[in-house]
């Protein structure tokens, strides 16, 4: 089997790269209203919370490492000819978790100040889901690319920290 041209490698990668600068975009343009000044600051949250000027740059790193392991595991399941990839599978589960994602920082941080309090559990619902998917992807994504699974390792340890920050405001609020 032969590799897919250095130009469609380029666009693909380029296409992750969007993909990821777009979930964390969006996640920005709900969060940093309701962190700075918002109702996350002023809110209880547990001794292990990190300051908010560390989440842009933690989920600025994971975003690129998210991006760079969907490109290999697309680059390990394609061909040089118009067959179905071979990882599609793998990338639907990958896809799913992009999803969860982007649904969990409007949810947890813009669903607040319109639902209040369910938005919380709605949130702590979506980053379970989000984990799921996330460690299914690992397991999955091993068979195509271990270098990619195990960028996304420190993506699913985050999370679990982030799960607990998010459990953290629900118990103390």
């Amino acid at each position: 089997m032969t590799r897919p041209s250095a130009g469609r490698q380029v666009l693909v990668a380029g296409v992750f790269l969007a993909a990821s600068a777009a979930v964390a975009f969006l996640g920005s343009l709900a969060s940093i209203p309701n962190t700075d000044g918002g109702w996350y600051e002023e809110a209880a949250k547990v001794p292990w919370s990190p300051p908010n000027w560390l989440f842009g740059p933690a989920w600025s790193l994971l975003y690129v490492m998210i991006a760079v392991a969907g490109f290999l595991i697309w680059r390990a399941g394609a061909t040089d000819t118009a067959a179905q990839n071979r990882a599609r599978g793998v990338l639907t589960i990958f896809a799913v978790q992009m999803v969860l994602n982007l649904a969990w920082t409007p949810v947890f941080f813009a669903g607040y100040p319109i639902v209040g309090k369910p938005a919380w559990w709605a949130g702590i619902v979506i980053i379970i889901a989000l984990i799921i998917a996330v460690i299914t992807l690992i397991i999955t994504a091993s068979r195509h690319s271990k270098t990619a699974a195990w960028m996304l390792v420190p993506y699913a340890g985050w999370l679990l920290f982030a799960a607990t920050l998010n459990a953290g405001i629900i118990a103390l609020n």
